[in-house]
C-alpha cells in the first residue's frame, strides 16, 4: 500500500476548509464533515469499550463494526461512492436477534450503566444516535446511500442490546429507570 500517510499536517485546513477524498474543498463545520466526526467519534468510542474485558463474540462483532464504521466514514467523505453493501445490514439484524434472544425482555426502561463496558456501550449508543440524526440532516441536502443510513439504524439497536448483555455477562443488573423518581 506504500506510504499514504508520510505528512501528517499539510496547512491546507489553516483556513477553515478541508478536502473531502474526491479533492474538493468544504468549510470544517461543513454538514458533510460534522457526519464524518460524528462517525469518526462513534468508532472510537467502541475503541474504547474494546480495551474492556468482553466476550470473543462480541470483540469480534465490534471490530467488524469499527471496519463497518471507517467504510462509512469513507463514504460520507467521497460523495458518491458507496462501499457498505446490504449483506452488513443484515449481519447486523441477525447479529441482534442472536443476542437479543438470550435476554428476558424489558418491562421498564433502563439507565445507561451498570457495568463499565456496559456504560461504554451506551455512550457509543447515544454517539451512534448523534451520528445517525446528523447523516439524515446531511442526506437532506447532499444525498448519501440509503445502506449506510439503514446501518447505522441498526447499529444503534444492536449497541442496546449490547449493553444488557454486558452487564449480564459482568452478572451486573441492568439499571431501571424508576419512574416515580422525585414525586
Amino acid at each position: 500500500m506504500g506510504n499514504r500517510l508520510s505528512k501528517i499536517y499539510t496547512r491546507t485546513g489553516d483556513t477553515g476548509t478541508t478536502g473531502l477524498g474526491d479533492g474538493t474543498r468544504v468549510a470544517k463545520d461543513s454538514l458533510r464533515v460534522e457526519a464524518m466526526g460524528d462517525v469518526d467519534e462513534l468508532n472510537s468510542v467502541i475503541g474504547l469499550l474494546l480495551i474492556e474485558s468482553v466476550s470473543d463474540k462480541i470483540r469480534t462483532c465490534l471490530t467488524d463494526i469499527q471496519h463497518d464504521l471507517f467504510n462509512i466514514g469513507g463514504e460520507i467523505c467521497i460523495p458518491g461512492y458507496e462501499m457498505v453493501k446490504a449483506e452488513r445490514v443484515t449481519a447486523l439484524e441477525n447479529i441482534l436477534d442472536e443476542f437479543n434472544d438470550t435476554l428476558i425482555p424489558l418491562k421498564e426502561f433502563i439507565l445507561p450503566g451498570g457495568s463499565r463496558a456496559a456504560a461504554y456501550c451506551h455512550l457509543a449508543r447515544t454517539v451512534c444516535r448523534r451520528a445517525e440524526r446528523r447523516m439524515h440532516t446531511l442526506n437532506s441536502h447532499e444525498k448519501i446511500t440509503e445502506v449506510s443510513l439503514q446501518y447505522i439504524n441498526r447499529l444503534s439497536d444492536l449497541l442496546f442490546v449490547l449493553c444488557r448483555i454486558l452487564n449480564k455477562d459482568a452478572s451486573v443488573p441492568d439499571v431501571l429507570w424508576n419512574n416515580t423518581y422525585g414525586k
